[in-house]
């Protein structure tokens, strides 16, 4: 069976996001769509000190080792695949960190627009 080739929100093949810490809904490196993955962890963020506090304050720590999980903890100028929706709601708020559109999944695009990304990009087109 042929493997399904992801897109970014460039309309090209879903680039990595992180191999250390490994990211990804399934581990895999790649913001990848995946099935169980309520959460939509498709947008390949780089950590920022606000971002982090952000999530923390709305109840995701992604700062504290978790080695039962696997998970080292982040630290501002990681890459990590967020949650598509943190990611908006801390757009909303003025704290998104950035992003990199290579590694984003399309997927995004059903809830804000490529120039909106842009705004927000590492890797700028």
């Amino acid at each position: 069976m042929d493997e399904i080739v992801q897109l970014s929100v460039l309309g090209l093949p879903l680039f990595p996001c992180n191999f250390d810490p490994l990211t990804g809904y399934e581990r895999t490196g790649f913001c990848a769509e995946c099935q169980g993955d309520a959460g939509q962890h498709t947008v390949c963020a780089q950590m920022t000190e606000e971002f982090l506090a952000f999530s923390a304050e709305r109840g995701n720590d992604l700062s504290t080792p978790r080695p039962d999980w696997g998970f080292p903890g982040l630290r501002p100028g990681d890459h990590w695949c967020v949650c598509a929706g943190r990611w908006i709601e801390a757009l909303l708020e003025g704290k998104a960190p950035p992003i990199l559109l290579a590694a984003t999944h399309e997927a995004i695009l059903e809830h804000l627009s490529l120039e909106t990304l842009v705004e927000h990009a590492l890797d700028r087109p």
